[in-house]
């Protein structure tokens, strides 16, 4: 496994699918599933099934291997947001736990002062695209704390930030800002957004 160290390709897959790929002898083999696992977004049981069914020697065997690669990333499991999105998410890099008060602006520029981290915490396939996306909802401007766009699942995700206990108006607030999504920013080929709220 050392040839991974400095291997671009691994930041697109997790440290479960590596652990995978370490049992793995044969050098040739090793990148065809590694790549395959790349190009199809695999999750964790769709790698381990396509090992199992021994896709690299059918598609070696296969006579139209495009064909083939076509075939079995149409059949893999597309991945939910919760295959994808860690939760709970733990932020005690942010180092705001020492503060004795912690306001949602402290907590958003924290997180945008350590993005890669948080980023990194959320899970795979999030790509930044706004801070305090300025939205406006019947004749009112309202603002969503952050905006992402998630790769994988071919979505927005849109955080809230909340510094206090969960509340039912933080739930519909945030239903707003999707819904607002969903007739406003959506393209055809994007999938609903999701919507996540992080409280204390």
């Amino acid at each position: 496994m050392v040839g991974f160290a400095n291997d671009p390709l691994r930041l697109y897959i997790t440290f479960p699918h590596l652990r995978i790929l370490s049992e793995i002898d044969e050098l040739l083999k090793l990148i065809f599933y590694e790549v395959s696992c790349i190009k199809g977004s695999w999750s964790i049981p769709e790698f381990q099934w396509q090992i199992y069914t021994l896709y690299f020697e059918r598609s070696w065997l296969s006579k139209n291997k495009e064909a083939m690669s076509e075939m079995v990333n149409k059949q893999a499991h597309t991945p939910l947001p919760n295959d994808i999105i860690n939760s709970p998410i733990t932020l005690e890099f942010l180092g705001l736990n020492e503060r004795a008060l912690v306001t949602e602006s402290d907590q958003e520029h924290t997180i945008l002062d350590h993005l890669q981290y948080f980023l990194l915490e959320m899970g795979n396939g999030f790509c930044f695209e706004a801070q305090q996306k300025r939205m406006l909802i019947d004749d009112d401007y309202f603002l969503c704390d952050l905006i992402f766009y998630h790769r994988i699942l071919k979505c927005h995700v849109l955080v809230d930030l909340k510094v206090d206990k969960f509340k039912s108006k933080h739930a519909s607030q945030l239903n707003m800002f999707l819904n607002f999504y969903k007739k406003e920013v959506m393209t055809h080929d994007d999938k609903p957004s999701i919507g996540i709220l992080l409280y204390t």
